[in-house]
């Protein structure tokens, strides 16, 4: 375990007891005792108040229990009030990549190694919980916000993993004495240079964002500060939207708040569609000539590609299949305008952040250790046939 000394010492091969308010006490003798040295550890015979230990010898250490040092002493210590875990605020689902391009680059593809390393997390991971769903092959993934689970996902990524992640949802609880279902709600502070104060607040205002407090930074730099009471779903995909129309300048701090009453409605969230892939193929740069007067492109020529998977974004609302793998027709004869070619447009890179942002309900996320592939989830394109 690792614990905090906050008064007297500890020393290795010392007989303690692990206690907490309400619970019987368990001893048990340190067998090895070490302090943090740098990015590493060293091992010592003794600690004393405010350094950070790591130690072994007991089993089943848990947060919040209180390691007492004194326990055979005439007047032993009483634990410690316990720490309490924030509990999760949104959840994903993370399964086997099931898309037309799986399987070419991860070393782990099954649900059974995606099963094991999830719960694997939860060793060192305690603000997350991993939960079976109605699938086999998918799992629900709840954290503290959306940011606690890409981090997970990256590192998964980077470890060889390639996943389906679908949407981040918002975990809704029901209040007991009220029967009312309650939101979670997050407290934003955003500094931005004043000439874009005007359009943070537009942004948090369409989100049914609270104003809070306003005013300038004590630094020497010209900034607003501004505070805004905002539900967590009006918090899922506004960074890239608050950088967007701050050109970067934003520094954004979110910290949970409560639960509160749901807002009545949906949250708007995303005012475009989509360009899906008209068919399976490689993107030639032909078709990106047509595609690109529909809107911002995703993809670049020589890109492989599906039908359904996402290209682009929609100038318009409501999603437009567009036909990127189409190559030129052929002939012996020479065409007026030969001469006249069309720049293509460099694609927007997109991160996981900015994928996990973007996706609708009705839309998923491949990952794969190079690539981040967005696509309409085959699933709710079945439900919506059989409509």
């Amino acid at each position: 375990g690792i614990a905090r000394i906050t008064n007297g010492s500890v020393k290795a091969n010392q007989p303690v007891a692990l206690a907490r308010p309400g619970k019987d006490k368990k001893t048990g003798r340190l067998t090895s005792l070490f302090v943090f040295d740098n990015l590493g550890k060293k091992e010592v015979e003794m600690a004393s108040a405010g350094e950070i230990i790591q130690f072994s010898g007991l089993d089943n250490v848990e947060i919040g229990d209180t390691l007492i040092t004194n326990e055979g002493g005439v007047e032993p210590a009483e634990p410690l009030p316990p720490i309490a875990v924030e509990q999760p605020t949104v959840r994903m689902t993370i399964g086997v990549n099931k898309s037309p391009l799986a399987g070419r680059e991860g070393k782990f593809l099954t649900s059974r190694m995606i099963r094991d390393r999830l719960f694997k997390e939860l060793d060192r991971n305690v603000a997350l919980k991993v939960e079976e769903t109605d699938s086999a092959d998918k799992y629900a993934v709840s954290g503290r916000g959306q940011l606690h689970l890409t981090v997970l996902i990256e590192t998964m990524r980077r470890e060889g993993f390639e996943l389906e992640v679908g949407p981040p949802v918002v975990i809704y609880r029901k209040n007991e004495e009220t029967g009312k279902v309650e939101e979670p709600f997050e407290m934003v502070e955003v500094r931005v240079p004043e000439e874009y104060s005007g359009s943070v607040i537009d942004l948090f205002n369409t989100r049914s964002g609270e104003l809070q407090d306003m005013g300038l930074d004590d630094g020497g730099e010209s900034l607003s500060v501004i505070k805004y009471l905002i539900p967590t779903r009006g918090m899922l995909g506004l960074r890239s939207s608050l950088l967007t129309a701050t050109r970067g300048t934003a520094i954004i701090d979110a910290v949970f708040d409560s639960y509160r009453e749901k807002i009545p409605g949906d949250i708007q969230s995303r005012d475009k569609g989509s360009l899906l892939a008209f068919e399976d193929g490689t993107i030639t740069s032909f078709g990106l000539e047509n595609a690109q007067d529909r809107g911002k492109l995703f993809v670049k020529a020589g890109d492989e590609t599906y039908k359904n998977m996402i290209v682009g974004i929609h100038q318009r609302p409501g999603d437009l299949a567009v036909n990127v793998c189409k190559t030129k027709q052929l002939t012996n004869m020479r065409s007026a305008t030969k001469g006249i070619t069309v720049g293509i447009t460099a694609p927007i890179e997109m991160s996981l952040d900015a994928c996990v942002e973007y996706i609708a309900t009705d839309e998923i996320l491949e990952v794969t250790p190079t690539k981040f592939r967005m696509a309409k989830n085959p699933d709710m394109l079945g439900k919506k046939g059989k409509k």
